[in-house]
């Protein structure tokens, strides 16, 4: 009997899954099945709207060149605009013509840029900083940030760059902390320019999602979207590890598909974008519903199941792990070109610019364009977003979330040198989305070491967790390496493959980072 192939979610874990059974599993397009609940593919890397009413999207992401999972992936899926260059290829020819130092990382409240030659640390803060590095991963089970460190150091050049740039927060984990130190320190000498950053051509979702679920389509696999995948049935036995049925909700209709001991599920986690609230220009975002349904999966497979994981960690403390973003549609390039002479960087040649002085510590992102792929080229897109979106504003003295578009375009106007006749017309030709994001930073939250499941469970037989909430030791999540990273280990272990992932990155090991990182952190 052929076996299938039951894949639950439509972000990038999910996509990279149907890939890798493809790929190095064998499977024949047509015996894979992937069901999503939103009309859309690609989870938190969408990207929608029009010039009109303005473009939408929940943020960006960034790469690297230890991202090994994903550029090899990549590597063999062809972009849109051209079939003979894979989209890996396209990244590394655009990170060589892109390349380039940011001078306006950081802005202070009179509109300055922020010399960030000096990583501001004290002795202090130093010593803190190489135990927590130090420091085993056990040892920090349930730590806050803030557990590991004094008041002074939340207040370094540092702080500013890391948090703004990664997400984190004070009362964030310790341990995803220690575990991005560790995976990220050789990019610490280049922190404030992101020189060792890589980025898309256009937004991820027309450079990655677009280009892969192209190729699983002509490869013959089912992609469901409306589909909401409810629980699933196990085999009879304590604490069994074979699935034998898919439950899901179709167009309002329950429907039952029985799984063979052969087959495989493959389930994507939590959802770091669920119950996202959209504004308008014109209109603050809804406020979060109460109960959502994309966490409810989790907490079924995970009842009086102590190896699924503790759904419950990362999905009940919205006040910790939300955030707010905006999507900024442009008419008129005044911005791009203020920016531009502002910054000393054309849109796409400079890393994020953080205005320090705005109590919401926002943070825009202005990309090469055009950054949707089908969009006119006279239309500028940029975005931006808050890491404490409670607190009332500058200019607008209300929180974040409660902000219409065109409060949150006054509220960056207020922070920017910008000229009255510039600020006027920015405001006149732009159109401002605003998102807020209960879960943004869920997987930032503290925990213990095994309230993330392994990606195949002990004793599973025939099903897998992959996504940001499945368990991968050493690699950092709020990332798409992270999501690939358990799709090929997923796929790897469930079939016995001899090929497996390569190993995850680790610069700490090498002493010349290490003597790099230690050589920044005590520039003055």
């Amino acid at each position: 009997m052929v076996a299938k192939a039951y894949l639950v979610g439509g972000g990038i874990a999910g996509l990279a899954a149907a890939a890798f059974l493809i790929r190095d599993g064998g499977f024949e397009g047509s015996d894979i099945h992937l069901f999503e609940e939103s009309r859309t593919l690609g989870g938190g890397l969408d990207a929608g709207g029009t010039p009109h009413t303005g473009h939408g999207m929940h943020g960006g992401r960034m790469f690297e060149a230890g991202f090994r999972c994903t550029y090899d992936l990549f590597s063999g899926i062809p972009t849109l605009d051209d079939p003979a260059v894979s989209v890996t290829e396209e990244i590394l020819a655009g990170h060589e013509e892109s390349a380039g130092a940011d001078v306006a990382r950081l802005v202070d409240a009179n509109g300055a840029v922020v010399d960030t030659t000096s990583m501001g640390f004290s002795e202090r803060d130093r010593l803190e900083l190489l135990r927590c590095l130090a420091t085993p991963e056990g040892h920090l089970d349930g730590r806050r940030v803030t557990d590991c460190f004094g008041e002074h150091f939340f207040t370094t050049t540092f702080w500013l760059l890391w948090s703004t740039t990664f997400g984190f927060r004070p009362r964030h984990s310790a341990i995803e902390f220690r575990r991005c130190l560790r995976r990220f320190v050789h990019l610490l000498p280049g922190l404030s320019a992101l020189s060792g950053v890589h980025r898309t051509r256009h937004h991820p979702y027309d450079s990655l999602v677009r280009p892969l679920a192209s190729w699983l389509r002509e490869r013959g696999v089912t992609l469901h979207t409306g589909c909401r995948v409810t629980d699933l049935g196990f085999t009879p036995g304590v604490r069994s590890g074979t699935v034998d049925a898919v439950h899901l909700s179709r167009h309002g209709r329950d429907e039952k598909i029985a799984v063979g001991p052969e087959d495989l599920v493959i389930v994507t986690l939590g959802c770091a974008t669920d119950a996202t609230g959209v504004g308008s220009h014109t209109a603050a975002p809804p406020p979060a519903p109460h109960r959502t349904d994309a966490w409810l999966l989790w907490h079924r497979l995970a009842r009086g199941r102590e190896d699924f994981g503790n759904p419950a960690v990362f999905d009940k403390h919205r006040k910790e792990s939300h955030g707010t973003s905006f999507t900024v549609t442009s008419k008129d390039p005044v911005f791009l070109r203020a920016w531009e002479e502002f910054g000393g960087r054309p849109p796409g040649r400079g890393a994020l610019t953080t205005l320090t002085g705005s109590r919401w510590l926002l943070t825009l992102v202005a990309d090469r364009r055009p950054v949707l792929r089908d969009r006119p080229g006279d239309v500028g897109v940029w975005w931006g977003y808050g890491l404490f979106p409670d607190r009332a504003g500058h200019h607008t003295p209300k929180p974040m979330t409660m902000c219409s578009g065109r409060e949150i375009l006054d509220e960056v106007l207020h922070h920017l040198p910008f000229d009255e006749r510039t600020a006027a017309r920015v405001r006149e030709t732009s159109t401002v989305v605003p998102r807020v994001m209960p879960y943004i930073t869920s997987q930032f939250l503290a925990r213990r070491r095994d309230d993330r499941p392994r990606v195949v469970p002990e004793g599973s037989v025939n099903l897998a967790f992959v996504g940001q909430f499945a368990e991968v030791p050493d690699d950092v999540v709020f990332t798409v390496e992270y999501s690939v990273r358990t799709a090929w280990t997923a796929v790897a272990q469930l079939l016995g493959l001899d090929r497996r992932p390569p190993e995850v990155y680790k610069g700490h090991h090498d002493p010349r980072v290490l003597a790099a990182a230690l050589e920044t952190m005590h520039r003055r």
